[in-house]
């Protein structure tokens, strides 16, 4: 189980190197493309590489109460643990709800065996090259990488808010 600090400390070091161009969709389901890198915390130059997918659902117009009702689909112990984190923090409801029932799929792992700055420096240079607007490249805290996800789910949702109230009111709906 996670503490408050071990939350807070892979909130703050988490580090989204690139984000998605594109942002959720507001009526549609959304899939970006992740790698999370990571240090191993007791090894020199082993980096782990996490690759996989993750669904946020279209956003939907909500009661600000409903955020005792959040759900993390597919996400371990360390989600439940970050949505009562959440729960407990001041004035984070919104008046759209984006599901919060992410799927991770298809998650792959390696250990690469060379120092953090150039495995770091590969994977940004082949994402980049691939002009996959869904793609993102995240580093953090190894044993807490779930956080890192989280975090990057939340700043995707920070970032398409606006245009997602946009679209709601131009077709009448807010």
């Amino acid at each position: 189980m996670y503490s408050d600090d071990d939350i807070q400390y892979a909130l703050e070091t988490t580090e989204v190197l690139l984000e998605p161009d594109r942002r959720i969709d507001t009526f549609g389901t959304t899939v970006f493309e992740f790698h999370i890198i990571s240090e191993l915390m007791d090894s020199v130059d082993e980096v782990r590489v996490r690759q996989g997918n993750i669904e946020a659902g279209r956003p939907l117009i909500v009661n600000p109460n409903m955020i005792s009702n959040l759900s993390f689909e597919g996400f371990g112990e360390q989600a439940d643990e970050f949505a009562e984190w959440l729960r407990r923090q001041e004035g984070a409801a919104t008046i759209l709800q984006y599901g919060f029932k992410f799927r991770q799929s298809d998650i792959k792992e390696s250990v690469v065996h060379d120092p953090f700055e150039a495995v770091r420096d590969r994977i940004l240079e082949k994402v980049s090259a691939s002009n996959d607007p869904l793609q993102a490249v995240i580093t953090g805290v190894d044993d807490t990488w779930e956080i890192s996800l989280l975090r990057f789910t939340f700043e995707m949702i920070q970032r398409s808010s606006g245009i997602n109230l946009f679209d709601f009111k131009r077709r009448g709906l807010l």
